[in-house]
């Protein structure tokens, strides 16, 4: 179970695919609780990975982290940070970071203000798409997939000047290829 210390205070986000952040959230569906595991761009807020599963183990955010690698435009360093939760403490997902070459950065304790990003984007998603009860949780996994598409693609953020995480990650990506 390793623990990693906070890489993220006072770090200066200049770019996208520099700081991935990470956490879960439960979501409901008729068939009881579920977990979502999100990996998010710090820089574009691009949900760049993502996992839905019946129980919360390293195996299913480590299948969120593959993917958000997988949709990476880039190949420059970047970090991950999560929480101190048992998912992202194990050799399985710790290998998996390893395995890219991420650096890994937790929180110095359970404050979840040291993830507020990643605690926003669980908060939006929640809030203003996953708003319908599914029945079973085949619903719930395409509502999800259907939100996150529409978040990424056609939800502006003030932090972001009123653009998209899509235009924000495009339009970066590109500048950071062409130089």
């Amino acid at each position: 179970m390793k623990k990693h210390p906070n890489l993220l205070q006072g770090l200066d986000i200049k770019r996208p695919e520099q700081v991935f952040v990470s956490d879960i959230t439960y979501v409901e569906s008729d068939e009881g609780i579920h977990y979502l595991s999100l990996v998010t761009d710090a820089s574009s807020r691009k949900i760049m990975g993502h996992e839905l599963s019946y129980e919360m183990k390293a195996g299913d955010v480590v299948k969120a982290f593959e993917r958000a690698v997988t949709n990476r435009q880039t190949q420059l360093p970047l970090l991950h940070h999560s929480d101190r939760g048992s998912q992202y403490c194990p050799a399985l997902y710790q290998n998996a970071l390893h395995k890219h070459q991420i650096t890994p950065s937790m929180t110095d304790g359970y404050d979840c203000y040291q993830n507020a990003l990643a605690e926003r984007v669980n908060g939006i998603l929640k809030q203003e798409f996953l708003i319908y009860r599914c029945k079973t949780f085949d619903d719930l996994k395409e509502l999800v997939k259907e939100s996150i598409d529409t978040y990424n693609r056609f939800r502006p953020h003030l932090s972001l000047g009123m653009k998209t995480p899509n235009e924000v990650h495009k339009k970066a990506s590109c500048n950071m290829q062409l130089a």
